[in-house]
């Protein structure tokens, strides 16, 4: 099964620490699907299963890195402020949207820049797509170069969520104490469908 690589550079807000079931919430502050569905959800899980699974919302940035960023999550931690697409969209919405308080622990992503860039990283990278295991020497130097390239495009590379190949934001992974991946999905699902999928592995 899947492990779970998690490095954060800093813990902002709260403690973590690992236990038999956690949950790690991947968000950007620039993302407005993440405020609009996943707070809300954490935020019901926390209080709820506070007892039987640990959290940590995981602040990265994979674009946009002028709002993605340390000071950013900072700022919304400490006076509730929101930037870029996420703010115009609760200037939107006044009536619909508020800013809930976050109640559970939040870290920041390590936000590398080219060091990360090195073999050891490159092929934990490529062990994620199919058939890369398999591959020929020849086709596998192939498939190191164009993920090289890929991330040398980047000025800033975000390590937890470029390790483990995470699709965007908001991203959600369940995991146990051995940092053995549970559960994965990608964007909105209902509370009531996260709520299954966490009572279904805590049972």
């Amino acid at each position: 099964m899947k492990k779970l690589k998690l490095e954060y550079s800093s813990l902002l807000q709260g403690e973590f620490s690992l236990g038999k079931r956690n949950l790690l919430f991947a968000f950007q502050v620039n993302c407005p699907g993440c405020f609009f569905y996943g707070f809300p959800s954490v935020n019901d899980l926390h209080k709820k299963y506070a007892d039987q699974i640990n959290i940590l919302g995981l602040s990265t940035a994979f674009e946009d890195f002028e709002f993605n960023n340390l000071e950013n999550t900072k700022l919304l931690l400490t006076e509730k402020k929101v930037v870029g697409e996420t703010k115009k969209a609760f200037e939107t919405y006044p009536n619909e949207l508020q800013l809930q308080d976050i109640e559970f622990p939040i870290a920041m992503d390590v936000l590398s820049d080219k060091s990360f860039i090195t073999e050891e990283n490159i092929s934990y990278i490529g062990n994620h797509f199919p058939n890369y295991g398999l591959a020929s020497d020849n086709e596998r130097q192939e498939f190191d170069l164009k993920i090289k390239d890929y991330l040398n495009m980047n000025p800033i590379i975000p390590v937890t969520f470029t390790l483990n190949q995470f699709r965007g934001t908001p991203t959600f992974v369940l995991f146990d104490e051995e940092y053995t991946v549970l559960k994965h999905w990608f964007g909105h699902k209902t509370y009531e469908e996260v709520e299954y999928i966490i009572t279904k592995h805590l049972n």
